[in-house]
């Protein structure tokens, strides 16, 4: 099974790391692709160049060997969706299975992704959060509400034994860190060390990324 995470990575952060990391190592993944959109539908364009942004995740991910950038999404033209990137995995590797990962923020807002049902039939999806922060179905919209209660599984061997359309709460290490956390910090010369990998703040000094 190979697990996909987007995200504009702008900066990419421990944040980043450690939930999808987890899930990884959790679910035995075969390989972890971590994928850089190039037009976020649902957010502001990234502040830093797709070549920075990417330099940034090369040198955060030196050290798991699992994890790779897949550059798809840089590559293709217009707003970077999701269930556009599932099928072209699908398409390349038919026989492989897709574990999209996303986090619990992210979930509750799964319904208004483009053709977000669609997911289901390409991919299954583990959603993360924070221990003691589990699922809240009654702040699901109802289309969404009525897929946790078709697809949701409860154990490791359900999930990885369904070829697409289940759905996996999983509990992971989250960090209380974002990206744009940083970027003001940087922006007010307050240390961001602990926030990131040194390489990816060594890259962030060097280019005068979000100086302003």
């Amino acid at each position: 099974m190979i697990g996909i995470f987007g995200g504009t990575f702008d900066p990419v952060h421990f944040g980043h790391i450690r939930p999808a990391v987890d899930v990884m190592q959790q679910l035995a993944l075969d390989e972890l692709r971590f994928i850089p959109c190039s037009v976020p539908a649902h957010r502001d364009a990234p502040v830093a160049s797709a070549e920075q942004r990417l330099a940034m995740l090369t040198a955060a991910l030196q050290d798991y060997p699992q994890c790779k950038i897949d550059q798809r999404e840089l590559n293709r033209k217009g707003v970077s969706y999701m269930v556009d990137t599932l099928q072209s995995f699908r398409d390349e590797e038919p026989g492989r299975t897709l574990c999209l990962i996303i986090g619990m923020d992210a979930f509750y807002g799964l319904h208004q992704w483009h053709h977000w049902q669609r997911l289901f039939e390409l991919a299954n999806i583990a959603v993360t959060y924070r221990p003691g922060h589990e699922l809240n179905v009654e702040s699901l919209s109802p289309q969404l509400r009525a897929a946790v209660e078709q697809r949701q599984v409860n154990s490791k061997d359900s999930f990885l034994n369904k070829q697409s359309g289940a759905i996996i709460f999983m509990p992971v290490t989250q960090l209380d860190i974002s990206a744009t956390a940083i970027r003001n910090k940087i922006a007010k010369q307050q240390p961001i060390t602990d926030m990131l990998p040194v390489a990816v703040n060594n890259i962030i000094q060097q280019q005068h990324i979000y100086a302003g």
